[in-house]
Order: C-alpha cells, then structure tokens, then sequence
C-alpha cells in the first residue's frame, strides 16, 4: 500500500501546479497563506463554538444560534484550508507520504476530526437551543478541542521527522 500512495505522490508532485509551487520563490508562500487563512476561519469558528459548549466565552447566542451564524464561514474556511493543504502536500508529496506525523496529522483529521466536527455541529443545531447546554454537548465540544489539539501538535511536528 505504501508504494501505492508513492506513486500518486511521485505523479502529483510532477503536475505542473506542484512544480510552479516548488520551484517559485514567491508560490509557496503565497499557497501557505492561503492555507494558513482558511484554517484560521475553520479552526477559529470551530474554538468559538467549542467554547460556547463548554460555557466559556460569549452568552448572547445559544449554542445553536452560533453555530448557524458561523455556518458558513466555518465551511468556507475548510474549503480554502483544504485546497491550500493539497497545493502544498502535493509539492512535496514524497517527503509527506513517509512521515509519521503527516500520517498522524491525517489520521486524526481526516477520519475523527472532520466526522466529529460534522457531529458536533449538527448537535450544537438540534439540540443546543437553550442558554443552558447539555452535558454532553459540553463533552462534544471539549473532545473537538482535544481533536484540534492533537492535529495541530501533529502538525508541527512534521519537520522534526525528515525522512528521505
């Protein structure tokens, strides 16, 4: 299976958008911001609703008003991290394939994080209408927070794994 994911690596680092990134002193910086803005959107909607669930922060909307004001930023901002995050995997996607804390970072992220994230806030919509949230829509958001936790540390700790 790993030479499988090698191949697509070897082949996407090849196209022609990955090769204008790598090889532009100015493209991947510029793809990084990109990728940086989007996920300050997501991961910011996200830690604002988290903390509402948790009782922390603003009380001037129920859990379910937030999350239906920030509805669309939050998806708009995963949009724009996701295709800043495959811009930039796919520059240099043989050094990412190997790596174990990419492989982490996706590990959470992908399955857990994106599928929880759904959960939670689906939960925050249909049954967070009162001031008063539930018990476990308190354990939803401080497991999301958790999840965020373990995908950023993964994250930045791929370029302590530099394996060739």
């Amino acid at each position: 299976m790993f030479h499988f994911f090698m191949a697509i690596a070897k082949w996407l680092q090849n196209t022609w958008w990955a090769l204008d990134i790598s090889g532009s002193t100015w493209a991947y910086p510029f793809v990084q911001m990109t990728h940086f803005t989007g996920l300050s959107l997501w991961v910011g909607t996200n830690l604002a609703l988290d903390l509402r669930l948790l009782g922390i922060g603003s009380k001037r909307q129920t859990a379910s008003q937030l999350s239906s004001a920030l509805f669309a930023w939050n998806w708009l901002g995963l949009l724009i991290a996701i295709t800043g995050g495959f811009m930039l995997f796919s520059s240099a996607a043989t050094k990412y394939i190997p790596n174990p804390a990419f492989e982490i970072k996706l590990g959470i992220l992908v399955p857990v994080g994106i599928l929880w994230h759904i959960f939670v806030q689906w939960h925050a919509r249909a049954r967070e209408q009162a001031d008063i949230v539930s018990p476990f829509g308190k354990f939803a958001g401080l497991l999301e927070l958790l999840l965020w936790f373990s995908v950023i540390t993964a994250t930045v700790s791929i370029p302590n794994f530099d394996v060739h």
